[in-house]
């Protein structure tokens, strides 16, 4: 007997049941927030902004970017969770989670910041038209559907990043176990800042995105690599349904603040 596409793609000891579910409740958040936005933008008295409202806005974007500067980096001291239903792309299943930081939750409300103002400041500098109307409708929906589409994420997985059986997911991407050759710090800017993952065969993808963790993660760089490096070899130990602790770094590396 032949299985369904679905079935034969589907990771083993991922659960699909809940999966529809969680979209439908992801959606529905998502549509919330798309309306709210949408309707919000369309109303903004546009045509009333002054010299005295772009300075305000100014300075808005200005805190946003010195808040999620790299200078400001507290301390994380979070663990990585054991969670019997993770949800994932394909599903369900048991996995390590890592919630997002309070960087983390600042750098979203910093793009959500830069994403909404800046057509604004846009819009307000238009000409009193016809299709100046039609331009504000334009954006306010552009920026109500990606909103959304943030919102939706957020609802949609568990977790900032998670390790489970079929791989390492943070966001919407997903990085196999066995793509994996090796894991170690990443280093930008003379600070740690991720987890870089050395594919076994290379690819044409750009360095960013085979880097993990990092600031916007609650979990420490240092105590996430040894997690991976754990489990690498072995993922299997993370699709039992028993509980499971993340092992700690060495003593001799320091974690980053």
């Amino acid at each position: 007997m032949s299985l369904r596409p679905s079935q034969a793609e589907r990771p083993p000891g991922v659960d699909r049941h809940g999966l529809w579910a969680r979209r439908l409740v992801a959606f529905a958040v998502a549509a919330t927030v798309t309306g709210a936005v949408a309707v919000g933008v369309s109303r903004l008295p546009l045509d009333a902004m002054d010299s005295g409202s772009v300075d305000l806005v100014v300075w808005l974007l200005t805190g946003a970017l010195l808040l999620s500067s790299r200078r400001w980096r507290p301390r994380r001291r979070s663990r990585l969770v054991w969670r019997a239903r993770v949800a994932g792309r394909h599903g369900f299943a048991p996995g390590l989670v890592a919630r997002r930081s309070l960087v983390g939750w600042t750098e979203l409300g910093r793009d959500l910041t830069l994403l909404a103002l800046l057509p604004l400041m846009l819009l307000a500098s238009l000409p009193e038209e016809d299709w100046s109307r039609i331009a504000r409708l334009v954006v306010a929906a552009g920026i109500a559907v990606l909103v959304g589409r943030m919102a939706y994420d957020v609802a949609r997985f568990t977790g900032a990043l998670a390790l489970t059986a079929d791989g390492i997911r943070q966001g919407r991407r997903c990085h196999e176990w066995s793509t994996i050759e090796q894991a170690r710090l990443h280093r930008e800017g003379g600070q740690v800042d991720g987890v870089y993952l050395r594919p076994r065969v290379w690819t044409p993808v750009k360095r960013g995105r085979r880097v993990v963790g990092g600031w916007g993660v609650a979990v420490s760089d240092e105590r996430l690599l040894a997690a991976i490096e754990e489990y690498r070899t072995r993922p299997e130990m993370l699709a039992v349904r028993l509980p499971v602790t993340a092992p700690e770094p060495a003593p001799t590396v320091e974690p980053t603040r």
